[in-house]
């Protein structure tokens, strides 16, 4: 159950309206790795998990967290595509489209100079569960599994890629309101880092998750002799002096050794005929009859 608290987590104002930097804050909304993905993400590992409670109660606490950070976002881009004040045209005039378009220039212009038109056209100046080339949010970019550490370590990388981007789009804005908030989000994403690692470790110590995931799937399954092998496929052999191409793996469980890229197999690959009714076309011409 959830309950909504009419406060923001941490302040959304911008200094002044500027629909171009709306656009870029798509992004960190709606894109791959935006506060959406985030918070999709930890709700539905949250709600699919079956490991112990500290590991769901910590999943939808970051979960709920990261619903109020959608929330920061898309109020601090309802507000960048706010009309400015009539006494201010001439100073947004000189960082953003809206000066233009009050100063009585075609909307068309302000849209072709980089706008995004569904802020207007379909939200009504209002944000949009997309990312800044305008792709809507999708599921596809979430992951839940099931599996904690393999979970974990998405999550950690969904962290990275958020907080990477982030820290782009402060270079890219001079407004202090927005990087006000921008730092905020920065340093919560400092901790979920930090908090990812620690569960990762925590799991493990824990024994109920190791290297290789699914640890508990029979390793003698696989094809065992290349389970630690590191296959050379550029020239030069410079890839092979890292730590990834020799000694003890980091799962302890083999001896890394290195060979060159080559077939292990001789399947060609070629493909046998299917059935004639689904017209592909065939390695030979098929006679009239076959068809029928």
């Amino acid at each position: 159950m959830f309950s909504h608290r009419k406060v923001l987590q941490f302040e959304a104002r911008p200094d002044k309206p500027d629909p171009l930097f709306a656009k870029m804050l798509q992004e960190p909304l709606g894109g791959q790795w935006g506060e959406i993905s985030v918070m999709m993400t930890y709700l539905f590992q949250g709600w699919s998990c079956r490991g112990p409670q500290k590991y769901r109660d910590m999943l939808l606490d970051i979960g709920t967290e990261e619903i109020g950070h959608v929330e920061m976002l898309a109020t601090m881009i309802a507000r960048l595509l706010e009309a400015s004040p009539v006494e201010a045209q001439e100073d947004a005039a000189k960082d953003s489209l809206v000066g233009a378009i009050m100063g009585g220039a075609r909307i068309e212009d302000a849209i072709l100079a980089g706008m995004n038109p569904q802020h207007l056209i379909v939200a009504g100046s209002g944000p949009r569960p997309a990312d800044s080339a305008g792709n809507p949010w999708t599921a596809g970019y979430m992951c839940a599994s099931g599996n904690l550490l393999a979970d974990f370590r998405f999550n950690l990388t969904a962290e990275s890629q958020g907080r990477l981007q982030v820290a782009r789009l402060y270079n890219m804005t001079q407004d202090e309101g927005v990087r006000r908030m921008l730092s905020f989000l920065l340093a919560r994403d400092t901790m979920h880092q930090n908090q990812w690692l620690a569960a990762i470790r925590e799991l493990e110590q824990d024994g109920l998750e190791s290297t290789p995931v699914p640890s508990a799937f029979p390793q003698e399954l696989e094809k065992t002799d290349v389970s630690y092998l590191y296959v050379a496929g550029s020239e030069g052999g410079v890839s092979t002096t890292g730590r990834w191409a020799s000694g003890v793996s980091l799962d302890g469980r083999g001896e890394i050794t290195v060979a060159p890229l080559e077939a292990l197999t001789d399947d060609d690959g070629l493909l046998g005929p299917v059935d004639p009714r689904t017209y592909g076309t065939p390695p030979a011409p098929v006679p009239a009859k076959a068809a029928e």
